[in-house]
């Protein structure tokens, strides 16, 4: 497709469709949260601007720079944000930008043919619950810049509004864009930007945009959160590199990926292909750079492509017999980790998050497209070997599907059976509303008995485990099954496992990680959230799995008592209470009595729980794999770099008094 030329974007191309109120007195309708990830989301925005620029070809470098005061910087070299007057406002189009909300060129596809802001409130939200935010702009030969700040007016804040009308304040060769701009404080409070967030995120995107190249510097003083740290992403391989990243770590069944892309009116898609030895399958789906982790049409195309491809190639070489059914998608899909990536116009999402692609016409293209290519591709020389392996891998996945099925109507029949993985574990709650139900998985006999006669069985119910769970990273599906600790938290939430998985069957609202402040308490977290991961996400997903914050430390004096969650908690709670304090150190939860136990960690109106999220699915897998996996020199590299025991990183997890 032809480029738009930079002399016809002009301020004429902007829609306005209404104007900027309401951001500040309402962010969460605009940014989910006024906490580090809300204030990540307003310098999301801006970065995904430069993106769409390159995307679309009109620039090939973004640069992403964290400064003192928690300032940050985007500098692109796309064509620039138009300076011109616009036609109905009167008014440059920078100011139209970053003032009005729903203003951009990216509703009507003739000046972006793809982009992943599709609502025009990103620049605009990001200055609105910005201190200050200023532009400068390099087109026709001059630098441009504006400036615009937040102050407050008669006991009111002003939002966004311009501060500096824009100005040429110098000669300049080639054209972008430049926005720097503070959060601010009276939003966010202290929050400062994460350097490891914005590098892992720019990670991906460099990966998503082939041959485009993220730079990324911290600048900030150490006193001010710097790191010093400077990553530059660039890959010429795009997702086919991505996926041999997925898979570090992994026991691959062949080394380079099946790579294939297309183009058809308008609409292009990208699919990269690597199986491993591993039981589960991984498919991270985009579109226009947005991740889609409940997936949509593009994946049903896509699963559907890859069932057909293989299990034609396998007929036509005599691989599967005449009297031999064909294989089901889920036996190619075994071990799988695959990108797919589709841009186009027009987009139509299911809900507010993006998660979902809903355009119906997308999947009978994705699947003919990713047919044609795959089909070629395997044809050409070196793919042979590829193509049998994968084959091979699906038919011992189908004869192990068979068994897995025996045991799943086993294990079905037990259920019937009056649950009898059940017997002497589970203590139930008596109520039966499974919206208000909270169920305590807690770590081995003695927890759980202090848990039972801490918790109020109306509602509460709890699941001890016998040693630690296994690691279904390492497993295959048909041994989880016969796992008694897994069989028995699958019998207790009634959900199933995938594909099977039904949410509707939820026993508990809340499924709550309850272990002990210790390495062998981290471990059993990190094996059950594994496996949550691998054969239930949508528990996660869609916001009840919890973990439990239990105090480390418990001071008194006369008759005050302080549990502290901390060793800075501890300090100031020492400081609080001054000399002479009696302090406790609980080592596990058996040590704590029930009505210490329910005070601190299991009534809903004291305790703090953590709900575990998963912002990029992606890296939340890379994680599990390298964590998890068989590769321990990389685990071992890994935690020497990263690991902090003092928090859990593996997942993104969002902290609240009750929720």
């Amino acid at each position: 497709m032809a480029k738009q030329e930079v002399s016809k974007y002009t301020a004429g191309g902007l829609e306005v469709l209404e104007g900027l109120e309401a951001v500040r007195k309402r962010p969460g309708m605009y940014i989910g949260t006024t906490g580090s990830k809300g204030m990540h989301h307003i310098l999301w925005e801006i970065i995904d601007n430069s993106i769409d620029e390159a995307s679309n070809g009109y620039g090939d470098t973004v640069r992403i720079e964290l400064l003192d005061d928690n300032v940050a910087r985007v500098t692109d070299n796309g064509r620039g944000v138009p300076v011109d007057k616009h036609p109905k406002l009167k008014i440059s189009g920078v100011e139209v930008v970053y003032t009005k909300l729903h203003a951009g060129a990216k509703f009507n596809n003739a000046q972006y043919s793809y982009s992943g802001g599709l609502h025009g409130v990103g620049a605009s939200v990001t200055n609105a619950l910005s201190e200050w935010l200023t532009v400068e702009v390099k087109r026709d030969g001059n630098l441009y810049k504006m400036e615009f700040w937040s102050p407050q007016v008669g006991g009111k804040i002003k939002s966004g509004i311009v501060k500096n009308p824009l100005t040429v304040i110098g000669k300049a060769k080639g054209t972008g864009t430049t926005v720097t701009f503070k959060p601010d404080e009276r939003v966010f409070g202290k929050e400062k930007f994460d350097y490891s967030v914005i590098a892992e995120r720019m990670r991906d995107v460099a990966y998503l945009n082939k041959g485009v190249t993220i730079i990324i510097d911290d600048n900030r003083m150490p006193l001010a959160g710097g790191t010093d740290k400077h990553d530059v992403f660039c890959y010429k391989g795009g997702i086919a590199d991505y996926v041999c990243y997925l898979n570090e770590g992994r026991a691959v069944l062949y080394d380079k990926p099946l790579y294939v892309e297309a183009q058809d009116d308008h609409f292009e898609v990208e699919v990269a292909i690597q199986h491993t030895t591993a039981y589960t399958e991984n498919i991270y789906s985009y579109v226009n750079n947005i991740p889609t982790a409940e997936g949509g049409t593009h994946e049903m195309g896509f699963k559907s492509a890859v069932t057909r491809v293989f299990n034609d190639y396998a007929r036509k070489n005599n691989i599967l017999k005449e009297k031999q059914a064909n294989l089901l998608g889920e036996d190619f899909r075994e071990g799988m980790v695959a990108v797919i990536t589709v841009k186009m116009q027009n987009v139509q999402f299911e809900g507010q998050t993006k998660g979902k692609l809903g355009n119906p016409e997308v999947r009978p293209k994705v699947e003919n497209l990713v047919v044609e290519k795959l089909s070629e591709l395997l044809l050409q020389r070196g793919y042979k070997a590829t193509a049998e392996k994968i084959i091979a891998k699906a038919m011992g996945a189908a004869k192990t599907r068979e068994a897995t099925k025996r045991a799943k109507d086993l294990s079905r029949q037990q259920n019937k059976l009056n649950s009898l993985n059940l017997v002497g574990k589970l203590a139930s709650c008596s109520g039966r509303n499974a919206s208000i139900n909270e169920l305590f998985i807690v770590e081995g006999d003695s927890a759980g008995g202090s848990a039972k006669q801490a918790r109020d069985r109306g509602f509460q119910a709890i699941l001890p485990l016998r040693g630690k769970p296994l690691n279904v990273e390492k497993a295959s599906l048909e041994k989880i099954l016969a796992n008694e600790e897994f069989a028995t938290l699958i019998s207790a939430l009634g959900t199933g496992i995938d594909p099977d998985f039904d949410l509707s069957s939820l026993k508990y609202d809340k499924v709550i990680i309850l272990a002990d402040a210790d390495q062998d308490g981290a471990h059993i977290r990190a094996l059950l959230l594994t496996f949550f991961f691998r054969y239930m996400r949508q528990l996660i997903t869609e916001g009840h799995v919890y973990i439990g914050m239990p105090p480390l430390y418990r001071l008194q004096k006369k008759d005050e008592t302080l549990y502290c969650y901390d060793d800075a908690a501890l300090i100031e709670g020492q400081k609080k209470m001054g000399k002479n304090a009696l302090l406790q150190r609980f080592k596990g939860l058996g040590e704590m009595n029930p009505e210490q136990l329910w005070d601190t960690t299991m009534n809903p109106a004291k305790r703090t729980l953590t709900r575990v999220e998963i912002d990029d699915a992606a890296m939340a897998d890379k994680r599990i794999t390298i964590l998890m996996g068989d590769d321990s020199n990389i685990r071992k590299d890994y935690i020497y770099k990263y690991a902090d025991f003092n928090k859990i990183d593996d997942f993104k997890i969002s902290k609240n008094t009750e929720d």
